[in-house]
Order: structure tokens, then C-alpha cells, then sequence
């Protein structure tokens, strides 16, 4: 299968790429520079220049294709209703190009819309529209194409990691505290990136159409736990902040970092023989590469 990745070069979509291609995939990739596309074409993959707001080049890079990964975000947490309308028309471009052919199109969501006291399965629907990416993915099952969604654990780790956990690392090292709010039992998904790029692999290949899945190996991750871990590879204290506080002490992530995220895979790991099998992000931040 030729496949049409977006995001090929970020944190998971490299991930991805070289997943599609250990399966004998072909990959067409898209590029916004001539350094990521050379990255792409060392690792065996075909670059295709254009941008998450060039949407004629994303529609040329989907009529190319025999499937479309779309991996691509705009992670920019200050402004993120102009990142989620960003992705909307990416998504909706995209499927405009697959539309009536069948072809499978796998968009990537997330779990941070749910926070349902209890961990979420793949058949709740999220209670805010955090990304507008899953509900604009699944309207487009309905117009002849296999569209599937990925919903990513709150932490996708691994070495080269910028998310939400080097985040508040950093933010550990900057206040001298490495904090949680309340009670800091309140949980985190995780999943390696290795583990969410087969996942991506497998829904190309065998999801059903409207189908979710969950892109998740821990299912829930006490905050306090990870803050621990932060804390005591930085050398800081660790301490609880009210939600008062949380806002001064986190910033943008305030309105993250007192969630309760969990969720299960059992039903994708069921349904789509998913099986997580790298470490898990106690682990990871355990052997120190975070704090490099």
C-alpha cells in the first residue's frame, strides 16, 4: 500500500513511517523543509513538500495514495481553537481527495476530552471538543471511505519527547518544585511511541469505518507518581498546589495537569490484535534520558 503521511518527520509520525515501512508499505511523506524531507528520503520514504495549511498539496498527497495516516498537529497549546480549525479543514481536505474510493484515512485525537472519572473506552464520546479532529474524522465514514480515529494517550514517550511530561519537567527545574494539584491522584494514559506507531499501522490495515481506538498501555498514571519520579531526579521538592495555585505554577498546562485522563484499550487490543509491548513511562522517565 502506497501510504500518505502528514506529521512525517515529528515525534510519532517518524515513528510511524518507519513502522509503514518495516511492513513493506510505501510511504509518501509530507514536508514543510528540505532538512525533513532529506530525513525522509535516508529512511527509505518519498518526501512530498506542503504544509497542514497548504491543502492543495494535501489534497495531491491523498489522491497519490492508497491510504492516508494523518499525524499532523499544530502544538500550539496558547491558541489551540485556531490549531484545531487548522486541523479541521486538513481533515475535511483530505477527505474530500479519498471520498467514494474505499480507501482507509486513520486521523489522531486524543484523550484529554474526557475525564470521566473512570477510564474511557472506545465507545464513549468525548464530553468537550478539545480536537475537533474526531468528530470531523468520523463524519467522513459516512461519505465512501474506511475513516478511522486514534485517540493517543495524554503521554506518548520515548527519547525525543516535547510533550506534556518534559513539559512539566521543565517546568519542575524552572520553579524548584515539582508539583501536582490536590491530591495528585487524579490519572494520565501513557503509551511508547513504538507501541502508538503499530497501532496507527494495524488501523490502515484492518480498522473499521467510524471505528475509535485507543492508543494506550498504561492506563492510568497517578500524577503524584510521576511528579515523584521528577522530583527526585531533579533534586526538588514535591508538593501539592491547590487549583488556585495551579494556575501561577503551570501556565498553559493548568488546564491539564489536574484532569483525570484515564482510559482502557481493551477493545482495540481486542479488536485490532493490539498489543503493547515496549516499557512503560514510569520506567522510561526511571532510566534518566528525560533529565539529560
Amino acid at each position: 500500500m502506497r501510504v500518505f503521511v502528514t506529521g512525517a518527520s515529528g515525534f510519532i509520525g517518524s515513528a510511524i513511517v518507519q513502522e509503514l515501512l518495516g511492513a513493506g508499505h510505501q510511504v509518501l511523506g509530507l514536508t514543510r523543509s528540505e532538512a525533513a524531507a532529506q530525513a525522509l528520503t535516508a529512511a527509505g520514504a518519498a518526501a512530498h513538500p506542503g504544509a497542514l495549511d497548504d491543502l492543495d498539496s494535501l489534497r495531491r498527497g491523498a489522491a497519490a495514495a492508497d491510504g492516508v495516516i494523518h499525524a499532523a498537529y499544530v502544538h500550539n497549546f496558547a491558541a489551540y481553537e485556531a490549531a484545531g480549525q487548522t486541523d479541521k479543514l486538513a481533515i475535511e481536505t483530505l477527505g474530500e481527495a479519498l471520498a467514494g474510493s474505499g480507501r482507509p484515512l486513520v486521523v489522531t485525537s486524543g484523550l484529554a476530552g474526557f475525564a470521566l472519572g473512570r477510564p474511557a473506552t472506545e465507545n464513549d464520546v468525548p464530553a468537550s471538543s478539545f480536537r475537533l479532529s474526531e468528530p470531523t474524522a468520523l463524519a467522513l465514514a459516512a461519505q465512501g471511505m474506511r475513516a478511522s480515529v486514534v485517540r493517543l494517550a495524554a503521554s506518548v514517550h520515548d527519547d525525543g519527547d516535547y510533550g506534556f511530561v518534559p513539559t512539566l519537567i521543565g517546568i519542575a527545574r524552572q520553579t524548584g518544585v515539582a508539583a501536582y494539584v490536590g491530591d495528585g491522584l487524579n490519572r494520565w494514559p501513557a503509551v511508547h511511541r513504538l507501541d502508538a506507531a503499530r497501532l496507527f499501522r494495524l488501523a490502515l490495515e484492518h480498522g473499521a469505518a467510524g471505528a475509535c481506538y485507543h492508543g494506550v498501555a498504561d492506563e492510568g498514571l497517578p500524577l503524584r507518581d510521576i511528579a515523584a519520579i521528577i522530583g527526585r531526579h531533579l533534586g526538588v521538592p514535591v508538593a501539592s498546589k491547590s487549583p488556585e495555585e495551579a494556575a501561577d505554577h503551570f501556565g498553559w498546562m493548568a488546564r491539564f495537569v489536574g484532569l483525570d485522563l484515564s482510559a482502557s484499550s481493551a477493545l482495540t487490543q481486542q479488536q485490532l490484535d493490539w498489543h503493547p509491548r515496549h516499557k512503560g513511562l514510569l520506567a522510561d522517565l526511571e532510566e534518566g534520558g528525560y533529565f539529560k
